[in-house]
């Protein structure tokens, strides 16, 4: 049995547990998590850091493989549980989604994190607002960019739900729900057509309920 080291509200350990749902492995039966980061401590123990010495989460534990970066968990688990080819298996949709999920981890999260922190683990008498207010409308402007490619194809790798789409359909829950729970530290939210149609077939076609977040607590 794996072993999936996270709390279910983080982002990353989010992307792997919708992973696990998509391709039928369930807690308890398939694969074992532990809470851990945050009030529930435990990822700076010596035990986890012998296991990931960043002390982040997720971690995930297969035999005697131990993987971290939630990104490249979600790779593997593509990669090594996927027999019926539930994600597309053709090279061009691969590095497609790849590209996505690159650009999630390098450049589109980044901006979004520093509003996501500033807004839900810092005290409102302590928040930069101005860089709250500029990380907000740097996503903005960086999910436009994904609203254009939704333009001409279903998903971020064509026009079937890859892995790609988790981490960034996770980010986008996030910025909609930020801008709905604090609209004036994070100004306006444009409109972007596509991406709401691409939200839309996510939710009603993939396990996506099984992990997103419904409301945003400083204390998650």
């Amino acid at each position: 049995m794996m072993r999936l080291w996270g709390r279910k509200s983080s982002i990353n350990v989010q992307k792997v547990l919708w992973c696990f749902a998509e391709l039928g492995l369930e807690e308890g039966k398939d694969f074992e998590r532990i809470d851990a980061g945050l009030h529930f401590g435990k990822n700076r123990t010596p035990e986890f850091l012998a296991l990931n010495p960043n002390g982040l989460v997720p971690t995930l534990e297969d035999g005697n493989l131990v993987l971290w970066e939630s990104n490249t968990i979600l790779r593997y688990l593509r990669s090594q549980y996927d027999p019926s080819k539930h994600f597309p298996a053709d090279i061009a949709a691969q590095y497609q989604s790849e590209k996505w999920m690159d650009w999630q981890v390098g450049t589109m999260w980044p901006a979004l994190r520093i509003a996501f922190l500033g807004l839900t683990r810092t005290p409102e008498n302590e928040r930069n607002k101005e860089a709250i207010l500029k990380a907000y409308q740097d996503s903005n402007a960086l999910f436009s960019l994904l609203d254009q490619q939704l333009a001409s194809q279903n998903y971020c790798s064509g026009n079937s739900f890859n892995i790609g789409d988790i981490p960034l359909a996770l980010c986008v829950s996030r910025w909609i729900l930020l801008n709905q729970t604090f609209p004036d530290q994070t100004g306006l939210r444009p409109s972007l057509q596509n991406i709401d149609a691409w939200m839309q077939r996510i939710e009603t076609g993939t396990k996506y309920s099984v992990v997103a977040e419904k409301e945003l607590n400083i204390v998650k």
